[in-house]
């Protein structure tokens, strides 16, 4: 599994070796540090007012918890990026941190448009291509494994689903 899993990120770093595609993965890396999420967030306040805001609040606090868990698990499991273990993997941009599993964008990527996605379902055109794009960015530019990315999308669908269910909880 490792050598297959390995070998799939070997194949897509090499697309990052075209300078189109490297340049539109760097930027949606960028964006997915934060960026987006964070505009996203403001124009939910400013074009849905106090119910923007809540959708908000609720996706800020999701990302508190992802931004937690996340760090430990990296902390834990100590995977190094593949750029680190397989001289055929090229960093196309810098990494944020020095661990690789899971990958934090993909985590956050998800888990921010599910809870998004649950207030606003016509976002879908616009969340769900930009997450996928997150995901393969972090295959593609060298910095993970697909495993990580594919756990990332669990990860972050449970937690989303968990923040889903509290809040409904408790209101």
């Amino acid at each position: 599994m490792r050598a297959r899993d390995r070998g799939w990120c070997v194949r897509a770093n090499r697309w990052g070796a075209r300078g189109a595609v490297r340049r539109y993965f760097a930027v949606v890396s960028r964006l997915g540090d934060g960026v987006f999420w964070y505009g996203l967030m403001g124009a939910l306040v400013v074009f849905d007012g106090l119910q923007g805001l809540s959708a908000s609040v609720h996706l800020a606090a999701t990302g508190v918890v992802a931004l937690t868990l996340y760090k430990r698990l990296k902390r834990w499991t100590r995977r190094p990026r593949p750029f680190t273990a397989d001289g055929r993997i090229r960093a196309w941009v810098a990494p944020l941190d020095e661990f690789s599993f899971p990958s934090g964008h993909t985590l956050h990527a998800v888990a921010f448009s599910v809870v998004a996605l649950a207030y606003y379902p016509w976002l879908a055109a616009l969340l769900i291509p930009f997450t996928a794009s997150v995901a393969v960015s972090r295959v593609v530019l060298g910095l993970h494994y697909p495993s990580d990315v594919l756990a990332a999308t669990a990860i972050g669908s449970l937690l989303a689903g968990a923040s889903l269910w509290l809040g409904a909880v408790l209101l």
